[in-house]
């Protein structure tokens, strides 16, 4: 592919500066921060590399004041918390596209790992967790969002969250939206790079399929587009996970069009009230509904009584792209059993739906979805996924309630149906591959206060995924890149081989692990861009 004139600028310049850098020959003051880390002659490439303009990079170190807040804001995790986590050595929170250019270059030409943030929500903290010396890149300040209404696109820079792209949309237009995920405070750098699953990828797909353009930072510094990148770099990042190909500084999105009224409502049934009928028959249904139908099945235990015994409680909360009055005759026609009636479906726009499926009170006002929580958070939980092909038997169901039940544990399963569009696109068209055949897939999350049960949490979390193993997908036992599973298998700072990698990497990638690898040691031939489960390269080995 050729590269654009302003493209050529970019790497010209960037050229000039990393010649610039070799050159530089006085010394950097570094203050207190070069007697407590090791990575002075990295600073000072940064430095020589940005001392001819007036634009700092910003770098937080243990030393600074700022530096605990700044690499807490994020971590969504408590058991990512503790003394002996590793800490990065630095925090670098860009301010422009040319710091990153910057922090890559001097990072390789030191041999220093990079993790790149974009929110924190990265369920292994594989984002600022390391087990060797690295720094981490926080894209915090990257995220500006300019929504195009004529061309109905958007571009949106990998820092912002989702509840950010969507409001911005939603500013511009209350009939355009995008099929992203229901998390406001979700990065959208990370979403986009493993797929990003939503309320409605039954009717649009995901997020990663309405990508149209993007822009990266390669492993030689430069900016590179859809049309420089070339055709299977840009099929890798849409889906192939986040940290293995470059930094990916924006994202140029088709946005998708939501009528004026769209229809929610929220049936909840414990088991002593018919749970058990009413998953079964919506696992054989839910994904054959229209497209513009989404009912996901939240199940969660709950105290039954006051004396402590629990049950377990499924959530069906339901969108539907039209009004109640449609909704309700296709609720009779599909599934007349559950009884709904026009008093349990609420219409709203598409944006505040949003807004209710993210559990803010309903008539929150619109900036909720700008929040940016920066608060210690509460929990520690562990996430694994799978996903369905056949329907699970009422006597299957009955089996895994006993284990959910168990005492001491309160885990939480969603199931999320599939079909629709989601079955009409190729599991070749990007990296993401869970597509037709799919009736479902399902999302464990186990939550426990306190680091002592760390351990015993994870160790039954465990037990619970081998118990579910006959009721879903073989051969590969399937499961979603956004929901990094480090039990998958892992490898030590990101050096692993081809074989090693294949062992997580069917797993999310199924056939197209091959291409993955193929396009890895094309763009990244060293493994420069790595962490405990990214693509490997074969040239590396």
């Amino acid at each position: 592919m050729g590269i654009s004139s302003s493209l050529s600028f970019t790497i010209l310049k960037v050229v000039s500066v990393v010649l610039f850098s070799f050159l530089c020959c006085f010394s950097v003051s570094l203050g207190s921060w070069s007697s407590s880390i090791d990575h002075g002659d990295f600073l000072q490439c940064l430095h020589c590399l940005h001392s001819h303009t007036n634009n700092s990079i910003p770098i937080y170190t243990p030393n600074n004041s700022n530096y605990s807040s700044i690499l807490d804001s994020t971590t969504r995790n408590l058991r990512f918390y503790t003394p002996t986590t590793p800490k990065p050595y630095l925090i670098i929170r860009p301010l422009q596209e040319s710091h990153i250019q910057a922090t890559v270059i001097c990072s390789r030409k030191h041999g220093i790992q990079i993790k790149t943030r974009s929110g924190g929500h990265d369920f292994e903290g594989l984002s600022y967790v390391s087990d060797v010396q690295f720094i981490v890149v926080d894209l915090f300040n990257l995220r500006s969002i300019t929504v195009n209404i004529e061309d109905r696109t958007a571009w949106v820079q990998s820092g912002a969250t989702i509840g950010e792209l969507y409001y911005r949309i939603a500013e511009k237009s209350r009939t355009l939206g995008f099929p992203a995920g229901i998390g406001p405070t979700v990065g959208v750098g990370g979403h986009f790079s493993g797929g990003g699953e939503g309320f409605m990828a039954r009717k649009y797909g995901l997020a990663a399929d309405n990508v149209i353009d993007a822009r990266v930072v390669d492993v030689h510094g430069r900016i590179l587009d859809k049309e420089s990148m070339g055709e299977e770099l840009f099929w890798a990042m849409r889906g192939g996970g986040g940290g293995s190909f470059g930094i990916i500084l924006s994202w140029k999105i088709r946005l998708v069009s939501v009528p004026p009224i769209v229809t929610v409502f929220t049936i909840t049934k414990s088991l002593e009230q018919g749970a058990t009928e009413l998953v079964h028959s919506w696992q054989d249904v839910a994904y054959k509904l229209p497209q513009e139908l989404f009912i996901r099945v939240a199940l969660e235990t709950v105290n039954a009584n006051q004396k402590g015994e629990k049950t377990i409680q499924a959530s069906l909360g339901t969108m539907f792209l039209g009004g109640s009055e449609d909704l309700l005759t296709l609720m009779k026609q599909r599934f007349p059993e559950w009884g709904l009636e026009r008093k349990d479906c609420i219409e709203m726009s598409w944006i505040r739906s949003i807004i209710y499926f993210a559990k803010y009170p309903v008539d929150s006002p619109l900036e909720v979805l700008l929040n940016r929580p920066e608060r210690r958070p509460s929990w520690s939980f562990k996430v694994k996924s799978d996903y369905v092909k056949e329907p699970i038997s009422q006597i299957g169901f009955k089996r895994i309630w006993r284990r959910i039940l168990e005492e001491g544990h309160w885990p939480q399963l969603y199931f999320s149906p599939y079909g629709g569009r989601m079955s009409e696109i190729s599991e070749s068209k990007i990296p993401f591959p869970h597509r037709e055949g799919n009736i479902f897939k399902i999302e464990y999350m186990v939550f426990w206060e306190g680091l002592e049960e760390t351990q015993k949490q994870l160790s039954w979390t465990r037990k619970l995924y081998k118990h579910m193993a006959p009721y879903v997908s073989k051969s590969p036992r399937a499961a979603y890149v956004n929901y990094r599973d480090l039990d998958l298998g892992q490898s030590k700072n990101g050096t692993a081989t081809y074989l090693q990698g294949m062992v997580w990497g069917r797993r999310y990638f199924k056939g197209n692990y091959e291409r993955l690898v193929q396009v890895k040691s094309k763009v990244d031939p060293e493994n420069f861009f790595r962490n405990e489960q990214s693509i490997p390269s074969v040239r590396c080995v």
